[in-house]
């Protein structure tokens, strides 16, 4: 398996049906058996559904739901998207439907501000970075992990309903919700007491990470190129 060093650039994009649905410039921290870390700072440079940057400008929830249905219909259209207001860490696990994410206060003092659990399908490594494909629900993490919210499960129910997370996939999210709840509450992996995440700085010396010119570009043997007609998988939840 190839391992990135430190300081590359790792591209993390979310691959749905054989086409982008995003694309995020990162640095890599650490790359080993363990996880693949990956951070940035504001400036990092991305790609993301325009539906997502209108309702980040406006506040229009309106627009923010429309996302999924264009994302079951595969009508999305994508535009350039500049990282802001945080710094953020994700540690990602090989073979798991989660990945650990970490957020930060950008400026000197670089406190926590939270973790945040996000459930996606496992990694499959490219030459630019990963894919991966975001299966909607989250769980947001106090900095001490005394309490923990579930976040958005009620577009992960339309989701659902659209096909666009299937059977496969919803018995996955269901046991990595169990399996990440028990390594918070025995504090294993990140949550551990000693990893040292929660006083993590970012290295001020690497530049800002840009997307490569292929950015777009998906492996037709990608096991995320899956030429699937919209709402063939919808099951109710």
């Amino acid at each position: 398996m190839q391992r990135f060093e430190p300081g590359q650039t790792a591209v993390r994009r979310d691959v749905f049906r054989g086409r982008v649905w995003s694309a995020q410039a990162l640095r890599v921290v650490q790359d080993d058996q363990n996880a693949l870390v990956v951070a940035c700072r504001p400036g990092a440079e991305s790609m993301a559904a325009t539906t997502f940057i209108e309702s980040m400008l406006s506040g229009d929830d309106l627009v923010r739901k429309q996302a999924l249905p264009n994302l079951a219909a595969g009508r999305w259209q994508l535009d350039r998207w500049i990282w802001r207001n945080t710094v953020l860490l994700l540690w990602n696990p090989p073979e798991t439907y989660f990945s650990v994410n970490m957020f930060y206060n950008p400026t000197d003092s670089h406190h926590m501000l939270n973790w945040y659990v996000n459930f996606q399908r496992p990694l499959e490594r490219t030459k630019i970075g990963f894919d991966t494909f975001d299966l909607l629900v989250d769980l947001v993490v106090a900095p001490d992990l005394s309490s923990w919210r579930w976040k958005d499960e009620d577009e992960y129910a339309q989701g659902r309903r659209l096909g666009v997370v299937d059977d496969t996939d919803h018995k996955a999210v269901q046991q990595a919700r169990e399996q990440v709840l028990a390594m918070i509450e025995q504090r294993q992996g990140p949550f551990a007491l000693n990893s040292g995440w929660t006083k993590w700085r970012s290295e001020p010396s690497w530049p800002t990470p840009i997307l490569p010119l292929d950015h777009l570009t998906v492996n037709p043997a990608s096991c995320y190129d899956r030429a699937v007609s919209p709402g063939q998988d919808a099951k109710s939840s």
